[in-house]
């Protein structure tokens, strides 16, 4: 991040360093679809709603070589290769909180901060989440998976989708159109036939948009973001490519005014 104090780097190496000296870890080869784990898996989703965990289940079990693709080329771009270069922790730089209040109002900083503070939630909340359902084949796999977790909440930030069910929905439309995972693409599909029952078959529209979105924006996962983080939130959305989500504003406020 080019406008971030200097510590939050040296924090960076320090974690480079405790971990290499750390114990070795054990990584797994390139992992085939299960289609069949994923299908019990949304069996149990669908049973009970509540099983969180199913939703990493179906993901890892359909995502087959997207995150290793995905690492493939992020290695192939500069941004990339000094990301790997530097051991960079993104999740470091998102939980340095006082660093990032020093941004400039509307910078991608502050609308992001804001966006965490509106939801009570945390740069590490995803973490524990997906603690064990994430294999991965070496170190900078591994880097590049959880960088990519990461950036989730910017992503919300960026792209306007709220934490709702329907803006979730439509990030993972939007993020399958990025990655080609297709356990995200799987949960896009099911969680739009889910709530079609409550916005009616508009969310289909909503759906298709984002992944369109997705489509024609810039690779998100290859960015910069330390660097972004200083920058005009406008500026930003420009450069990237990124629209306004109209189809998923107008059918959430259309619901709101229906339940009122």
């Amino acid at each position: 991040m080019t406008a971030a104090p200097s510590s939050s780097h040296s924090s960076l190496n320090t974690a480079a360093t405790d971990a290499a000296s750390g114990p070795e870890e054990v990584w797994a080869p390139v992992q085939r679809m299960q289609p069949r784990a994923a299908l019990k898996a949304l069996r149990r989703l669908v049973a009970d709603p509540e099983r969180t965990e199913e939703v990493f289940n179906v993901i890892r079990a359909l995502s087959g070589p997207s995150l290793s693709k995905g690492l493939q080329r992020f290695s192939r771009i500069p941004t990339g290769r000094r990301v790997l270069s530097e051991r960079r922790v993104l999740l470091t730089t998102l939980m340095d909180r006082s660093a990032l209040e020093q941004h400039t109002q509307e910078s991608l900083a502050d609308c992001y901060l804001a966006f965490t503070r509106e939801g009570n939630i945390t740069a590490d909340g995803l973490v524990d989440a997906s603690e064990g359902f994430e294999r991965y084949e070496s170190a900078d796999h591994r880097l590049y998976g959880e960088r990519l977790r990461d950036q989730h909440d910017l992503w919300h930030t960026l792209v306007d989708y709220g934490r709702d069910e329907l803006g979730e929905v439509c990030l993972l439309a939007f993020t399958y159109a990025q990655t080609r995972n297709r356990g995200i693409g799987a949960m896009a599909l099911v969680g739009s036939y889910k709530l079609s029952q409550y916005y009616g078959r508009g969310v289909f529209g909503a759906v298709f948009r984002a992944w369109r979105d997705g489509k024609r924006a810039a690779w998100l996962p290859g960015q910069d973001w330390e660097a972004l983080l200083a920058e005009p939130i406008s500026v930003v959305r420009e450069r990237l490519r990124l629209v306004k989500p109209e189809h998923y504003t107008r059918l959430l406020a259309s619901a709101t005014v229906a339940a009122a």
